[in-house]
């Protein structure tokens, strides 16, 4: 792929390592790629970071179609720069994108534009510890015209930013609540996809968990509000007697990088791993008879989010003294190892820039 690169006149300071917080700084370039109906992709292109001019009209201002994914590029000790199975979002963008009747973008194409960016803006990649360089693309019609159809015409940007801890907590565990009524996703529907709007219409729970003084959110199915499902920025793992439950890949949960990763390593570490539906009345039963010794989110953004209290319709189970469980740290220590390079990539996950 020929990528055209527009020299920024004037480039931007970068911030204080130490308080990047998360999606912040915006990086000073961009990835830019446009399909157009007959002709397909082309002109990829490194230009500066700046507005998007959108005409009113836009489809995706009205129609919300468009994908989007998250990925984070690594500062090893020796200065050399990595990012972590590129491929998998590249796959899951496709996925996404075949859904919602977008053009998808090739996974060779994916990958060269995310190493394409991250060469250009290598500067930007921090080296403090627990930091790293968030990396979103996203794909969105453009098209300006009103009616419910496929666009002609889209684009597929990336964008940058250093990041620091995504949750405040950091490694530390975290409160959950439960939610009973609304719904996020159902089977025929979205839940599988990373589009925008699953994630807007996540956000009125996520509002009454906080006014609960709760962090997330764990969702039930949308059928019988009963099985245990995701939590709204994450996958979730519980271990249960000695072995993980997560929820199935059955068209409502998101297919995780982290999730992958994790469920890799479990297995290869010797613990039973089922991939199966768990009840919300099983999970707080556990939660009472002692059986439930760790819970843990996992993503791109969190990596390992621990769970030290869940609430279920005014039930509340505390979750290992609300300390971050022994395997729920190990995992953490020996992902983010690969991750920044301190671990043996053995899987083969890692791609140098």
């Amino acid at each position: 792929m020929e990528i055209r690169f527009e020299q920024k006149a004037q480039l931007k300071e970068k911030p204080d390592q130490k308080n990047l917080g998360f999606g912040k700084y915006m990086t000073d370039y961009m990835f830019v790629l446009d399909w157009d109906q007959g002709i397909g992709w082309h002109d990829a292109r490194i230009v500066p970071h700046e507005p998007i001019l959108l005409d009113p009209a836009c489809v995706t201002l009205h129609y919300a179609q468009e994908t989007f994914e998250g990925l984070k590029a690594y500062r090893r000790a020796d200065g050399k720069i990595q990012l972590f199975r590129p491929e998998m979002n590249a796959r899951r963008m496709m996925k996404s994108n075949e859904r919602l009747c977008m053009p998808q973008l090739p996974e060779e194409m994916f990958v060269e534009a995310v190493r394409a960016i991250v060469d250009v803006e290598k500067d930007w990649v921090p080296s403090e510890p627990g930091t790293s360089l968030y990396i979103r693309p996203f794909t969105f019609a453009t098209e300006a015209a009103l009616g419910v159809h496929m666009a002609s015409s889209f684009k597929f940007i990336i964008i940058c930013t250093p990041v620091g801890a995504y949750y405040a907590e950091g490694i530390n565990p975290v409160k959950i609540l439960v939610e009973d009524e609304l719904v996020r996703a159902v089977k025929g529907g979205t839940g599988f996809t990373k589009c925008g709007g699953n994630y807007a219409a996540s956000i009125l729970g996520q509002v009454r968990a906080e006014e609960k003084g709760y962090t997330q959110v764990l969702w039930l199915d949308g059928v019988e509000r009963k099985y245990v499902e995701e939590v709204g920025t994450m996958n979730i793992l519980f271990k249960i007697a000695g072995a993980f439950y997560t929820a199935p890949i059955e068209g409502t949960v998101l297919e995780g990088v982290t999730r992958d990763s994790i469920i890799h390593i479990l297995k290869d570490w010797g613990y039973p791993v089922y991939e199966q539906r768990l009840s919300i009345d099983d999970l707080m039963k556990a939660g009472h008879d002692g059986t439930l010794e760790e819970a843990f989110g996992t993503g791109t953004a969190a990596v390992i989010s621990p769970v030290g209290e869940l609430a279920y319709r005014g039930d509340t189970v505390t979750v290992n003294e609300f300390q971050i469980g022994e395997v729920s740290q190990r995992l953490y220590d020996y992902l983010t190892g690969i991750q920044w390079g301190r671990e043996e990539d053995c899987y083969g996950w890692t791609v140098e820039v």
